[in-house]
C-alpha cells in the first residue's frame, strides 16, 4: 500500500485551529472590558478606524419578482424594527489583521487584496464572525454580521429599482464583470485581477458604499427558501448546508450585482470574492424559520432492505430493458430545475433496491445557476420519479457530480463546487448517507482550494488495499487528463499522487495485479482513446493507444470490473464493427459495449447498446444528445455515462436522459441481423 504524500486537512479543524489564538485574545480583552453604551450619533468611528453608519427602523419589499431569480420570490414585506449600525465599507485588510496579523500571509493570493485599504478575502464565515466577536469584545459592544434582511434594507436605502443606482449599474462599480475562468485561465490569455480598495465609488442614497459589487458580504443566516407573507426582523434559516453572501463581486456578471439578488457559500470556504462588512446592534431575537420540507427524491424512502434484493433474472438468458427516461424536468422550469439543459450523471443502488440518479441542471454549463438534480426509481417501480432538487450552493456552479455506495450501505455523493460561475476554478465536497439518500450529512470541503485536478469523474470505488479513489478532471478543457485522489481513512482526508492520466473524463479500475487502468477523452494516441496504466497508485502512468475510436464532444465512457470477473467498458463510436447472430459481420454507429476477459489487453465489441427493434425512430437524448435515430445499426451518438451493477447483478447505465438495463448475458449474445 502506498503512503499519501499530501493530505488535506479537515477545513473545519484547520478553521478552529487558525482561530484558536484569537480564543485566548478574547477571553483576555473580554475580562478587562467594561460594556460601552451603543453610540447614537448617525456617523460612527470605532477603534478600528472604522466608520459605520445608523440605520434607522423601517420597511421595504424583500425580493425581486420580473427580472429576479427564483430564489428571490416570492417578495414581501420586511420590517426593521430597531435602530442598527452597518460599516460605510466592507473590512480591510488592514483592520483584519489587527485581529489575526497570520491573515497577513495571504495578502496578493492569486493577485489579489495586497493594499492595506483593499477589502480583506480568504476569509471563511467563521473567521469573518470571530473577528467580530473579537471587536465587541475589544470595544463592549454588540458587533457581528449582519443578517440577509438588514443587509438587503441597508443595500436599498429606500429604492425599489434593480440596484440602489436604478435600472442599471453605472461603470464605475463594474470590475471585470463578466464570468470570469481565473484562476484556471487558459480561455481568456490574461490575468483578470483588479483592485479591491473599498470606499472608491459613489455612495448610495443611505450613505453606504460598496454594496453592489467589490466582494461579496457573508451574512449571519443560514440560506433557506423565502416564505410568503409579511416579516418583521427575519434570521433565515435554522440551519442548513450554506451561509448567505449578499452584494455580488468583481469578476462574476452584471445580474448578480442587483440588491435582490441572492448567493451562498461553505461557512468553510474561502475565495478572492468572498469578504464582509460588520453591524453593530444587538442581534434580532426573532426565531429562524424551521428547514423547509424535503425534495422528492428524500420523501417518503424506505429503510427496509427487500428480501428479494438479490433476485435476478436468469443469469444464462438475455435480459434487457429501455430505453426509460430517469430525467423528467417540467418544461420551462427556470430553477431550481431547468429544462434547458441537464447533463453528467451520478448512478448507485441504494441499500433499500432504490436506483438514485444525480446530475446538474442549468441554463448554460458556465452559469451561476448549475445546480444538482436528483430523480429515484424506487425498487419495484416502472417509472422513474419526477426530478428534484438535490444540491445547490446558491449562485454556484456545482459542476460534475459523482456517487458512490460502500459495503456497509453509505452513500457517498462527490461534487465540483465553483469560486463563483464555470467549471474553472473547482473545490471539491463529499456528503454522506446512512438512510438511502433520505438525509445528507452537511458537504464538507475534501479539496479546499479552488482550482485545477478537483472536478469528479463518476468512476468512484475501493480499490484492494481499501483506500477510496476517486478521479477528477485535470484541466478545465478537452484535452490535458485525469488525476486521481486516494483516501485511506474512508474519506476522512484525500491525497492527490500527483499524476495525470491521458484523456479527461476518465474511468478507472483496478487490474487483479493491483495496477490502474483508465480509458479518457482526448489527448489521443496514434488517432486512437488513450490507455494509461499505473503501477505506483497513480503517481505516474504508462501511455499507449487503445483499440478504441477516440471520444469527442458531450461524450463520457465508463468502465467496469463486473461481479462476474471481465471488465465492461460502455462507449460511443461513428462506425464499430462487431458480428451479428447470423455470423455476419457488420458495423454500427453510437453508444457500444466491449468486454475485455484478460485485464484490458484485448476487448472484444459485443454489439451496440440499444432495443433493437426492427422499427427505426427518433429518440430524445437530452443534455448535449438530443434527438437521433435508435435502430439496431443505430445508438446514442453521445452523451456523458454513469454505471452501476446492482445486487442482484443487473448493470444499469444512464446517458444523459436515457436508462438501460441488462445483464452481462445480453452483452454476450450476439445481435439481431441489421434493420431492413
Amino acid at each position: 500500500m502506498c503512503s499519501p504524500t499530501t493530505r488535506h486537512e479537515d477545513p473545519s479543524r484547520r478553521a478552529a485551529n487558525r482561530r484558536h489564538p484569537h480564543a485566548l485574545l478574547i477571553i483576555l480583552i473580554g475580562s478587562n472590558a467594561r460594556a460601552a453604551q451603543i453610540p447614537s450619533e448617525k456617523d460612527h468611528a470605532n477603534a478600528l478606524g472604522m466608520r459605520l453608519l445608523r440605520l434607522e427602523p423601517g420597511s421595504y419589499q424583500r425580493g425581486q419578482d420580473a427580472g429576479g431569480d427564483w430564489d428571490e420570490r416570492p417578495v414581501h414585506t420586511v420590517r426593521i424594527s430597531r435602530p442598527f449600525y452597518l460599516g460605510a465599507t466592507e473590512v480591510t485588510n488592514a483592520q483584519y489583521e489587527q485581529f489575526d496579523p497570520a491573515h497577513r500571509e495571504l495578502r496578493g493570493k492569486l493577485g489579489f487584496s495586497k493594499g492595506d485599504d483593499e477589502a480583506v478575502v480568504f476569509v471563511d464565515w467563521h473567521e469573518a464572525r470571530a473577528f467580530c466577536e473579537w471587536l465587541a469584545k475589544k470595544e463592549g459592544l454588540p458587533y457581528r454580521l449582519p443578517t440577509e434582511a438588514e443587509w438587503e434594507y441597508a443595500c436599498r436605502a429606500g429604492t425599489t429599482t434593480p440596484y440602489s443606482t436604478g435600472d442599471s449599474l453605472p461603470e464605475a462599480f463594474r470590475k471585470n464583470v463578466k464570468e470570469s475562468w481565473f484562476p484556471a485561465d487558459g480561455r481568456n490569455g490574461e490575468q483578470e485581477v483588479v483592485s479591491l480598495a473599498v470606499g472608491k465609488v459613489p455612495a448610495n442614497p443611505g450613505g453606504v458604499l460598496d454594496l453592489h459589487g467589490n466582494v461579496e458580504e457573508w451574512c449571519d443566516d443560514w440560506y433557506g427558501p423565502y416564505e410568503a407573507g409579511d416579516q418583521t426582523d427575519p434570521v433565515g434559516r435554522a440551519d442548513g448546508d450554506f451561509k448567505v453572501t449578499r452584494g455580488g463581486s468583481h469578476s462574476t456578471k452584471l445580474e448578480y450585482l442587483r440588491s435582490a439578488n441572492r448567493a451562498g457559500a461553505l461557512p468553510e470556504d474561502r475565495s478572492w470574492l468572498i469578504g464582509f462588512r460588520v453591524a453593530l446592534g444587538e442581534r434580532p431575537k426573532t426565531a429562524p424559520l424551521p428547514a423547509p420540507p424535503p425534495p422528492l427524491n428524500r420523501q417518503n424512502v424506505r429503510q427496509q432492505t427487500p428480501p428479494d434484493l438479490t433476485e435476478a433474472p436468469d443469469p444464462a438468458k438475455p435480459y434487457f430493458r429501455g430505453p426509460r427516461v430517469y430525467v423528467k424536468v417540467p418544461p420551462g422550469a427556470e430553477g431550481p430545475l431547468f429544462s434547458r439543459h441537464n447533463h453528467d450523471p451520478g448512478l448507485v443502488e441504494c441499500p433499500n433496491g432504490d436506483l438514485l440518479a444525480i446530475w446538474y441542471t442549468c441554463r448554460t454549463e458556465p452559469g451561476r445557476e448549475l445546480g444538482i438534480a436528483a430523480s429515484r426509481l424506487r425498487y419495484g417501480a416502472e417509472e422513474w420519479d419526477e426530478a428534484s432538487p438535490c444540491w445547490d450552493t446558491p449562485d454556484r456552479n456545482d459542476h460534475a457530480p459523482a456517487l458512490w455506495t460502500d459495503e456497509k450501505g453509505t452513500l457517498y455523493h462527490f461534487n465540483g463546487l465553483s469560486a463563483a460561475a464555470t467549471w474553472g476554478s473547482l473545490a471539491t465536497i463529499l456528503r454522506t448517507s446512512t438512510d438511502s439518500g433520505a438525509t445528507w450529512s452537511k458537504a464538507r470541503l475534501i479539496n479546499p482550494e479552488h482550482g485545477l485536478r478537483h472536478m469528479p469523474v463518476e468512476s468512484v470505488f475501493r480499490c484492494q488495499d481499501g483506500a477510496l479513489l476517486l478521479p477528477c478532471d485535470a484541466v478545465t478543457g478537452g484535452t490535458g487528463g485525469t488525476a486521481i485522489h486516494l483516501s485511506y481513512d474512508d474519506g476522512k482526508t484525500w491525497t492527490d499522487p500527483g499524476g495525470t492520466i491521458k484523456g479527461i473524463h476518465a474511468p478507472v479500475v483496478q487490474l487483479k495485479d493491483g495496477r490502474l487502468m483508465s480509458l479518457g477523452r482526448g489527448d489521443q494516441i496514434d488517432g486512437k482513446m488513450p490507455k494509461s496504466v499505473s503501477a505506483d497508485r497513480g503517481k505516474t502512468w504508462e501511455y499507449s493507444a487503445s483499440p478504441f475510436p477516440p471520444l469527442g464532444g458531450g461524450q463520457r465512457a465508463v468502465m467496469i470490473r463486473l461481479a462476474e470477473g471481465p471488465i465492461l467498458l460502455c462507449s460511443f463510436a461513428k462506425e464499430i464493427a462487431f458480428t451479428d447472430s447470423t455470423g455476419v459481420q457488420r458495423s454500427g454507429s453510437g453508444l457500444f459495449a466491449a468486454l475485455s476477459q484478460d485485464e484490458g489487453e484485448t476487448w472484444q465489441v459485443q454489439r451496440l447498446i440499444t432495443d433493437e427493434v426492427a422499427q427505426r425512430r427518433k429518440m430524445d437524448g437530452g443534455g448535449n444528445t438530443r434527438e437521433f435515430v435508435m435502430a439496431r445499426d443505430s445508438a446514442e451518438p453521445r452523451g456523458y455515462l454513469s454505471i452501476h451493477q446492482a445486487a442482484n447483478g443487473v448493470i444499469h447505465l444512464i446517458s444523459s436522459k436515457l436508462h438501460y438495463a441488462f445483464n452481462l448475458r445480453w452483452v454476450e449474445t450476439l445481435p439481431p441481423p441489421a434493420t431492413p
